[in-house]
C-alpha cells in the first residue's frame, strides 16, 4: 500500500544565501555537489524567490508516486547561512521499507557534500563523473573489496589522512570528511570523491566525483573509475 513521507534537513552553511542560491539552483552549482542535472526553471517551479525560497516537484508516476523538494535559505547572524530542506511526496506499493531510511542517509551526505564545497571550494566549476560497478558488487560483501581495491586495509576514520591506490588511476592523496559503513567520501587538494556501497537498495557499488580542476577529460575518467569497478568484481 502506498503512503506519504516527509524529511525534512538543517545544514548551517559557510557562503552568502547569494552562494547557496547559485549552488542549488544552477547546472554548474548542482555538479559541484549533488550531480550533473539540468537546472530548475523558475517557470515550473512551485516556489523561486531569490535568494530565499525554491520549491520544485516531479509529476505524478502511474502508481501515484511524486516527490516535493523545498529549499529555505536564511543568512545567519555573524555571517553564513542556514539551509532548511524538506523532501516529501508519495511512495506506491513499489518502493521498498527502505527506501526512506536510505534516503534520509543520502540526503546527510549529499547536504554534507554542499557545505564542504562551500567552505572549500566556492565558485569553482566542477566536472561531475559517474561509474557504477557490475551486479557481483550488489551485496553486502562488496564493500571490503571497494576497500581492499582502494589499497586500505580497513574502514578509516573521519578526518583521517589515507592514501588511495586504486588500479588504473592516479594514487590519491587526501583526508576522509565522510564515512558510514558502506560509503567512503574523500577530500583532495581538487575533488570531493565519493565511493557507494548500496547493496541495501539492491543496488551495484558506485562512485561519484566533483573535481574542481581545469584539465578533467570527463569521458577518461569515467572509463578509469568504470574499468576499476569492472576489475575490482571480475
Amino acid at each position: 500500500m502506498g503512503r506519504e513521507f516527509e524529511i525534512r534537513k538543517e545544514v548551517a552553511l559557510e557562503a552568502t544565501p547569494e552562494q547557496v542560491w547559485d549552488a542549488i539552483t544552477t547546472g554548474p552549482g548542482l555538479a559541484a555537489w549533488f550531480m550533473a542535472i539540468e537546472a530548475p526553471d523558475a517557470a515550473h517551479a512551485d516556489a523561486w524567490d531569490p535568494p530565499k525560497h525554491f520549491a520544485t516537484r516531479t509529476p505524478e508516476a502511474e502508481d501515484g508516486t511524486t516527490h516535493a523538494f523545498e529549499y529555505l535559505i536564511e543568512a545567519r547572524e555573524g555571517g553564513g547561512s542556514v539551509l532548511r530542506f524538506v523532501h516529501s511526496g508519495f511512495l506506491g506499493d513499489d518502493w521498498s521499507a527502505e527506501y526512506e531510511g536510505m534516503t534520509r542517509q543520502g540526503w546527510d551526505m549529499y547536504l554534507h557534500t554542499l557545505a564542504e564545497y562551500l567552505k572549500h571550494f566556492p565558485g569553482r566549476p566542477a566536472t561531475y563523473i559517474e561509474a557504477e560497478g557490475p551486479q557481483a558488487s550488489a551485496q553486502a560483501s562488496a564493500w571490503p573489496a571497494v576497500l581492499e581495491g582502494l589499497g586500505l586495509t580497513r574502514q578509516p576514520a573521519l578526518g583521517e589522512q589515507v592514501r588511495l591506490t586504486p588500479d588504473g588511476v592516479a594514487p590519491i592523496e587526501g583526508v576522509v570528511d565522510y564515512v558510514e559503513p558502506a560509503f567512503l567520501g574523500v577530500r583532495t587538494a581538487d575533488a570531493l570523491l565519493r565511493f557507494h556501497g548500496r547493496a541495501a537498495l539492491g543496488m551495484t557499488v558506485a562512485v561519484g566525483h566533483h573535481l574542481y580542476s581545469d584539465d578533467v577529460d570527463r569521458a577518461a575518467d569515467e572509463r578509469a573509475w568504470a574499468s576499476w569497478l569492472e576489475g575490482l568484481f571480475a
